[in-house]
């Protein structure tokens, strides 16, 4: 997938868990227990976490640009370099 269809993927990927995040269909349940121990409320939690993580490397990976990695400086010389100043 090429950065422009991340970066227009990110926003409804942030907005579907924001949504997803309101788990009341699971509320109250403490049964059935995932790996024996673990409610299913709490595990789809579990599940929303890792999510949101690989959601945000993903904005991170689509949205970071060149210029987040260098001084102000030199960010600065370069725009004037290409005439953006």
């Amino acid at each position: 997938m090429n950065r422009t269809t991340l970066k227009k993927l990110v926003p409804f990927l942030i907005i579907a868990l924001l949504i997803l995040h309101q788990d009341f269909w699971w509320w109250d349940s403490i049964n059935p227990l995932i790996f024996g121990f673990m409610p299913i409320g709490l595990a789809y939690h579990a599940g929303i976490s890792i999510a949101a993580a690989f959601v945000w490397w993903l904005a991170t990976k689509s949205w970071w640009t060149e210029e987040m990695e260098v001084s102000d400086a030199e960010a600065a010389a370069r725009r004037q370099q290409r005439g953006e100043l």
